[in-house]
């Protein structure tokens, strides 16, 4: 599969992944197109062993992290003035912070309960489709995602989620 078949095939896919997370579509976008533009560049390290969509994904991710640390260093360094006169800065950080909280839980959880839910809940894979990822059944899946889901709703409850 060449590049340009990998980007028309899973572009809607990492798009709608990063902009489920960001719930920001233009800084969905950017991410998008530099995970492909990484995808391109590191196309000879994938080895085969996951599927071409998750490796997007993760690759995906990490650069979504890498913008909200950038970000938020910037924020940072400015005066408070300044960082507190842009409303639109504002507002897009607290979109973000409750993104942020779920993958800081998702980042804590063990494998397999991080990928699962975050195929099913980003990447918006079926469960047979996952199943089918892990060399599991449908069912596995499930029980799987389920699980995570509940963890996630714990950290949250209890607060332990920093």
């Amino acid at each position: 599969m060449d590049m340009d078949e990998i980007y028309r095939t899973y572009f809607a896919t990492v798009y709608r992944y990063i902009r489920s997370i960001s719930q920001n579509e233009s800084l969905a976008e950017d991410v998008t197109q530099e995970t492909f533009f990484k995808a391109i560049k590191k196309i000879g390290q994938f080895r085969g062993d996951c599927d071409m969509r998750v490796w997007l994904c993760q690759i995906a991710k990490r650069t979504l992290y890498d913008h909200v640390k950038k970000e938020q260093k910037q924020i940072s360094v400015s005066e408070p003035e300044e960082a507190a006169s842009p409303l639109n800065l504002e507002e897009k950080m607290a979109e973000h912070s409750e993104a942020i909280k779920i993958h800081t839980v998702l980042h804590q959880m063990q494998e397999p309960y991080k990928e699962v839910f975050s195929l099913r809940t980003f990447g918006e894979l079926s469960f047979t489709e996952i199943g089918t990822l892990f060399e599991k059944s449908e069912n596995w899946a499930r029980v799987t995602y389920y699980r995570a889901k509940t963890k996630i709703k714990e950290e949250f409850e209890n607060g332990t989620y920093m």
